[in-house]
Order: structure tokens, then C-alpha cells, then sequence
């Protein structure tokens, strides 16, 4: 009997701790989602192509009368990334009500820089896309993120001063803000006013009970599943019943639900995401293919639009004395950090399915981002471990 305990320690020490700490790595949840990525392209352009994408797609069958997402691919993005955009709800919020954007001295660096961040590639975009069949991706080269992009910063460690992640991570955020605004006001389909106003009573019920205290996980579940039908059936993306039901959260729940949360949505809603979004099938004329005018909108807007779009006004809201230089950061080293915003991945990849019903299109727009985050990723190391060298 004494070979069993020993047995559950060497699983526990061989096994289970490297686990364990590979969750707990910042840089683990990028490398998940990469290899999930490549995994996905690997099966999508193999002799098991068909199968794989068969199951991606593969139609569910519900009543009619249910009015609910009728496929895998559909039951990801609809369903289980409403759970992802109420983590990020509840980060904005804490952010907003006692984090780094919780004063004005404190947000305008960061939402000046998200500004430009999204204004610059969505014009670089519509620079070569304005009358093409192309235009509604606008919104695809706005989006930052965070995971992915704060991993990477994080593989310098000590190298990048740890007031530019923060500033990183509080700019991302605003970019999720202002993504999810996108997505609720260009990217939903024709509004029904009345399944609006069911959404409206439970959130309205929702925050009496909270003005009571009578706070309760479970009715925050219940209420949310609501919300998120009504969403979906009026029109507007469904995810966004994620955010409104955050923002319902008391302040002090925040932590509760963010610590349930960061696993599995990290390691299992966001990989499966990435395996189902980018099982793209490469063509044969791959050169062409990524020479479109929408692929070069989305490549440039991310790469040159996000870094020139962030400095620009980070230098103009420091030059006008109405932010400050993250402390212990270079002009080098700020670029750097626009450089991995240019990280669009998963919510560029989100955005890119809205947008876009044509699946060539789809597949275009998604290599390019694919492409787009290599090359982020290169700039920003190159650019940050040049900006350690040369302070300025």
C-alpha cells in the first residue's frame, strides 16, 4: 500500500506540477493558442482536411422554435466566447473603477494610445479597401490581443520595465473596449427592439438584486443565459451579453469569478476557439491569395497602423502635457509596445467572421492576421531589446 502514495507524488511531482506552472507561465496562454493554430492548419490542409472542418461545421439540431446558434463553429463563437468577453468585461471594469484607468491622470496616456491604435489601421485598411468588395473589414486590424501580446512582452522579463506592461495591458484593454463597441454597432444584423427589451428587464432585475445584496452566483448565471438569448435573437453579436452581465458584477465578486475563470477560459475556450477559426485551407496560389488588397489592408493595418497609430498619440498627449511616459520607458521601447498590439489574433480572428460570410474571404483575412502577428512579434522584440540598449 505505501507504493500508492509514493506513486501520487511522482505523478504529482513528474506530472501535474510542470502543468501547473506551465498555467500559471504568463507565455502559456500564447503558446497554447499557437499551438492550437498550427495544429488546426496542419489538419485543414491534410489528407484529413474534410474530416476536420466536417466536425467544425458540423450542424446541431435543435428545435426551430429555440432560436439557438445550429453548429460547432456557431456554438464557439456565439456561445462559449460570450464567456470570454465576460472575463474581459469584468477586467474593464475593475480597470475603470479601481485599476490604471480609474483617473483621468492615469487612463489618457493608455486611451489616447488605444485611440490611436485603432484609428490608424482601420484608415490604413480603408486606404486600400474603401470600394472593393472588401470593405466591411474595416474593424479587423483595430483589435489587440492581450494574452498573446503581454506573453511576449513577458519573454524579456526584466528587460521591459514593468509600468510599459501595464500601460500595454491597460491600452489593450481600452482596445477590447472599443472593440466590443464596434462589434455591437457595425457588426450585428437587423435589431428586433423587442428581444432588446427583454435584455434590458433581466438587467434590470440583475442590478436591483445587487442593490440588495442579495448577490448569488447562480442567479448571475441564470440572468446571464438570459441576456445572452435575448441578445442573440435581437440583432446585435451575441457576446456581448458577456459584457453587460460583467458589468452587473459587485466590484468585490470580481476576483471570485475572474479566478474560476482564467483556466478554462484561457486553456480550453480560447484554444478551442483558435482550432476552430483557423482550420484555413492554404490555396493553391498562396502568393495571390495574399496579395489582395484586403490581405495588404489587414497585414499594414496591424504591423504599421497599430505601432504608428499608438506612438503618434502617446507622443502627442505626452508633448501636450496631458500624459506621461511610462516611468523607466523609452520613445524605443513605447514603439515596441505599439509593434505587439499589432497582435490582432483572437479578436481580429472574432471580427474577421462577422464581416465576412464569404469563406475565401474569411481565409484570406485570417492568413493575413496570422501573418500580421509573426511579424508583430518580431518588430516588438527587435524594437524593445533595442529600446533596453539605447535609453533615451
Amino acid at each position: 500500500m505505501a507504493a500508492f502514495p509514493r506513486l501520487r507524488k511522482i505523478i504529482r511531482k513528474g506530472l501535474i506540477s510542470p502543468i501547473q506552472e506551465f498555467i500559471k507561465d504568463s507565455r502559456a496562454v500564447g503558446i497554447t493558442l499557437l499551438a492550437c493554430t498550427l495544429l488546426s492548419l496542419f489538419l485543414a490542409n491534410s489528407n484529413w482536411s474534410a474530416t476536420w472542418i466536417g466536425y467544425i461545421e458540423k450542424e446541431l439540431h435543435f428545435p426551430e422554435w429555440l432560436h439557438v446558434p445550429h453548429s460547432v463553429l456557431h456554438w464557439i463563437n456565439d456561445g462559449l466566447m460570450t464567456i470570454f468577453f465576460f472575463l474581459v468585461g469584468m477586467e474593464i471594469k475593475r480597470e475603470l473603477l479601481d485599476g490604471e484607468l480609474s483617473s483621468f491622470k492615469k487612463a489618457i496616456l493608455p486611451a489616447a494610445a488605444a485611440i490611436g491604435g485603432m484609428i490608424v489601421p482601420a484608415l490604413v485598411y480603408v486606404a486600400f479597401n474603401a470600394n472593393t468588395e472588401y470593405h466591411a473589414g474595416w474593424g479587423i486590424p483595430m483589435a489587440t490581443d492581450i494574452a498573446f501580446s503581454l506573453g511576449v512582452a513577458s519573454l524579456l522579463g526584466s528587460r521591459v520595465p514593468v509600468t510599459l506592461k501595464v500601460f500595454l495591458m491597460a491600452l489593450a484593454i481600452i482596445d477590447d473596449l472599443g472593440a466590443i463597441l464596434v462589434i455591437a454597432l457595425f457588426y450585428g444584423g437587423d435589431i428586433s427592439w423587442n428581444f432588446l427589451l427583454y435584455a434590458a428587464l433581466v438587467v434590470i432585475a440583475l442590478e436591483l438584486i445587487n442593490r440588495f445584496r442579495l448577490h448569488h452566483w447562480l442567479v448571475t448565471v441564470l440572468g446571464g443565459i438570459l441576456i445572452w438569448y435575448c441578445i442573440f435573437n435581437s440583432g446585435i453579436h451575441a457576446t456581448i451579453a458577456g459584457v453587460i452581465t460583467a458589468l452587473l458584477v459587485p466590484l468585490d465578486k470580481l476576483p471570485d469569478y475572474e479566478h474560476a475563470l482564467h483556466d478554462p477560459v484561457n486553456f480550453l475556450i480560447l484554444p478551442l476557439f483558435a482550432l476552430a477559426n483557423t482550420a484555413i485551407v492554404i490555396p493553391g496560389n498562396f502568393t495571390e491569395a495574399v496579395t489582395t488588397t484586403l490581405s495588404w489592408g489587414v497585414l499594414l493595418g496591424l504591423v504599421l497602423g497599430k505601432p504608428i497609430g499608438i506612438s503618434l498619440f502617446s507622443w502627442l498627449a505626452v508633448k501636450t502635457g496631458l500624459g506621461e511616459k511610462p516611468e523607466g520607458s523609452n520613445w524605443t521601447q513605447l514603439i515596441g509596445m505599439g509593434a505587439l498590439a499589432g497582435i490582432g489574433f483572437t479578436m481580429s480572428i472574432f471580427i474577421t467572421m462577422l464581416a465576412f460570410t464569404d469563406v475565401i474571404h474569411q481565409d484570406i483575412a485570417k492568413l493575413a492576421v496570422l501573418i500580421g502577428a509573426v511579424v508583430s512579434v518580431v518588430l516588438g522584440l527587435l524594437l524593445l531589446s533595442r529600446g533596453k540598449a539605447n535609453p533615451s
